[in-house]
């Protein structure tokens, strides 16, 4: 499948727009291959990409009394990076880290703001993403704050079914605010469950 398609695909269930038009879109960024543990963003840099992730998984983390705190887990069809410091061209303290060899595909500040600015279409890819990514976090603070780390996990585990395998325990248990030997024993219960 075409990365143009990919996006589309994962787009459909929000607005559908004709295929041109994420053609127009994928135009105007290029497609990474990343190793395991590869860092996209630094600590303390300004993002330069919005990312999308075509194959793979990564993670959002922030540095925190000795310690990284991971508070976004991405996969195949999400956005990966820091989109605060993209939107606001200005340095965070998030690392944006692939968890496994992925397929990236990327477009820079400048040319989602030229896609933004040149077309209706584009104004409209691009609005279409931030909202999605907003929405996506608002989700994530409702459900930090509504479930247990149970229903969190259990959750992530229907999305992502090879989530032990493909993302490392450490940055799941920290993602759900727990330890990973609290995550151990949620693991337990659900597997003596199923």
């Amino acid at each position: 499948m075409k990365t143009e398609e990919v996006i589309k695909h994962a787009f459909d269930p929000y607005f559908n727009v004709p295929l041109e038009a994420w053609k127009s879109f994928v135009d105007l960024g290029e497609v990474i291959v990343t190793t395991k543990d590869q860092i996209i963003k630094d600590a303390n840099k300004t993002e330069k990409y919005l990312s999308f992730i075509l194959k793979g998984s990564g993670g959002i983390l922030l540095w925190n009394n000795n310690n990284f705190v991971c508070i976004d887990l991405c996969y195949e069809g999400e956005f990966l990076g820091d989109y605060m410091s993209f939107l606001c061209k200005s340095s965070s303290p998030l690392e944006v880290i692939t968890f496994e060899p992925s397929e990236l595909f990327r477009i820079s500040k400048a040319n989602f703001d030229k896609l933004s600015n040149n077309t209706e279409i584009g104004d409209k890819i691009c609005r279409f993403a931030s909202e999605g990514l907003f929405i996506h976090k608002q989700k994530q603070q409702i459900d930090i704050l509504t479930k247990t780390a149970s229903e969190r996990y259990f959750e992530l585990q229907t999305r992502q079914p090879e989530i032990i395998r493909r993302t490392p325990q450490k940055y799941i248990a920290s993602y759900l605010g727990i330890t990973p030997q609290s995550l151990s024993r949620i693991r337990n219960e659900h597997a003596l469950k199923h």
